[in-house]
């Protein structure tokens, strides 16, 4: 599993250079500085509780979410499946799906995936489909319902939430706009916003790289129509409220992304922002890393790999919380009921495990 500590990275690298070499010059989007946050009112620790599974699974452990009784596991390398399901809380394994290969019903990649309506949907963006899952009667396996290829005019999906029954969420990496509704036939209906970035030049002149640069992890929730987006490059948060049509932008002491333009290229610079968020009924929980490249570089892979801390922002993106743990951790899920967050370590033979915090 450690022998992938920088393959993630180095992906990161490559699709920024590659779309690096597209340019657009069309007229810029009307662009605003975000509200800059320094600190949080409180800061507080949390010790891990590490969760004994009894099979070894993971090369790369990116995702977790659960519901019910169920826990699912995302592999982001994973060598013959990507998605693991387990019993909750005792997190027994039950079986895999989502298996590697180049076959019509096999995946090439999974970036993310999501639960709704008790059903789970997936996406391959080497394939540019997302994929419907149900469980079976018994309750202990998923299994494969539906495909969705997306139009050929969205470049290379990353990530995706499920605004509703009939309509997908995803991020915008022509640079035109910053995300893209898309219908359940996988036909895009709408684009929404723009980059709030304050880097003219590159709005101008290298849409395409300065949207990589701006790669986000994204989350929605359908009972309050937040839909939260936050870097993995720098340390910028937004906030859209898809009800209202308000859109808030934090931005923290790093910075927004930072990359530079190298013989036509896109080459990222700065620091590993965010790994991970969740938008609950009352918060939005986001991973941070914070971790510069230039020391990932000097270190040469001897780095804990992932975030160290978990900031909490309002709903209105309000710094609430920053959380400081004992383990470096990637992908999150935050029962606010319970107060629970359950988390993946990529970096412990043991990757999962459960903190417990108190009221925000």
């Amino acid at each position: 599993m450690f022998s992938n500590h920088l393959n993630w990275i180095g992906k990161l690298l490559l699709l920024i250079l590659v779309v690096g070499i597209l340019s657009s010059c069309s007229q810029s989007p009307k662009t605003f500085l975000g509200i800059k946050y320094l600190d949080f009112p409180e800061e507080k620790h949390l010790s891990a509780q590490v969760i004994e599974l009894d099979t070894a699974l993971f090369r790369y452990p990116f995702r977790i979410r659960i519901e019910g009784d169920k826990a699912i596991v995302m592999d982001l390398h994973g060598s013959d499946y990507y998605g693991h399901l387990f019993q909750y809380p005792s997190f027994r394994y039950l079986s895999s799906f989502g298996r590697r290969g180049d076959s019509p019903t096999e995946m090439l990649s999974m970036e993310n995936f999501r639960l709704y309506n008790h059903e789970l949907w997936t996406l391959d963006a080497n394939k540019s489909e997302l994929t419907r899952l149900d469980f079976s009667s018994s309750g202990d396996s998923l299994l494969r319902e539906e495909t969705v290829t997306l139009d050929e005019d969205i470049l290379r999906p990353l990530d995706f939430a499920i605004y509703n029954d009939t309509t997908f969420v995803i991020p915008d990496y022509s640079g035109e706009s910053r995300f893209l509704k898309v219908n359940c036939k996988g036909k895009l209906i709408e684009k929404i916003g723009a980059i709030p970035t304050a880097n003219e030049k590159a709005l101008q002149e290298a849409r395409p790289a300065l949207a990589q640069a701006w790669r986000s992890f994204l989350d929605y929730n359908s009972r309050n129509g937040v839909l939260a987006a936050v870097t993995q490059l720098g340390e910028v948060v937004e906030v859209y409220n898809l009800k209202d049509s308000t859109h808030v932008v934090r931005i923290g002491e790093h910075n927004e992304p930072e990359f530079k333009i190298s013989d036509g290229y896109g080459v990222p610079t700065g620091i590993m922002g965010f790994s991970d968020v969740q938008v609950t009924d009352s918060a939005i929980y986001a991973v941070f890393h914070g971790t510069s490249f230039k020391e990932i570089a000097r270190q040469s892979g001897r780095l804990p790999d992932g975030g160290k801390y978990i900031y909490v922002f309002s709903l209105q993106g309000e710094p609430l919380c920053k959380y400081v743990l004992d383990h470096y951790i990637y992908g999150i899920w935050v029962d606010e009921a319970t107060k629970t967050i359950m988390a993946t370590d990529v970096n412990s033979d043991q990757p999962i495990v459960k903190f417990s915090f108190g009221s925000v």
